[in-house]
């Protein structure tokens, strides 16, 4: 039985939630805008568009929203070097591959941005496919990234785990049928990713991969 075992990126594998946060609110900040950060946090997860109308809402000046996307992209693009992949993720995803599950990325990166968090995360031999926000029509939390997650790896939602860090990667999973585990690491709390969806929930990548036997990915 073929298995897929399906990732979020941003704050589930690598650290970079707190980096966002901060890049957004510059680029908004540079824009006139005054979001609070708590603000900025929570829609973390979100596609730049999807992004700019959660926290500006649908009476902004959507002219606005290209610029907005670039400056953050722009002020967000100089930790490219440096991103720091959470503990474990690499040999979480590695060890999934040895046991035959086909692991496939759901992000909302492309191009350099995603480049930048398979070098942190450093399993690349083990990745079988990658599902980009460019691929769809809608982003999380609509249920296409990962309905397309699972058209890549050949694999139904009965037999595939979700595992992301956001609200709205609970949701995304839920709508498309899997069964999803939330982790800690991004930031969200725990109560907000079960009323999400979550079925698990663990601290981190370490901390799943330690109880992997007992986990829906055993």
């Amino acid at each position: 039985m073929e298995r897929a075992a399906v990732f979020d990126v941003d704050g589930t594998l690598v650290d970079t939630n707190h980096l966002h946060v901060t890049t957004w609110w510059e680029a908004l900040r540079q824009a006139g805008h005054q979001v609070p950060m708590h603000a900025v946090h929570r829609a973390i997860g979100l596609g730049s568009e999807d992004l700019v109308a959660h926290l500006l809402g649908d009476d902004r000046d959507k002219d606005q929203d290209a610029e907005l996307s670039a400056a953050h992209k722009a002020l967000y693009g100089q930790y490219f070097d440096r991103l720091p992949a959470l503990r474990d993720a690499g040999r979480l995803l590695r060890r999934l591959d040895h046991d035959g599950w086909r692991v496939v990325l759901a992000t909302s990166a492309g191009g350099a941005e995603l480049s930048a968090l398979r070098r942190a995360i450093d399993a690349d031999d083990s990745i079988m496919a990658t599902a980009s926000a460019d691929d769809v029509e809608e982003g999380k939390p609509a249920p296409e990234p990962v309905e397309h997650a699972l058209e890549l790896a050949g694999v139904p939602a009965e037999n595939a785990v979700f595992v992301g860090d956001t609200v709205w990667d609970m949701k995304a999973g839920s709508r498309a049928g899997v069964r999803c585990v939330g982790v800690l690491c991004g930031g969200i709390p725990r109560a907000d990713l079960e009323e999400a969806g979550a079925r698990a929930i663990y601290d981190d990548p370490a901390h799943l991969l330690a109880d992997l036997g007992d986990s829906f990915l055993a």
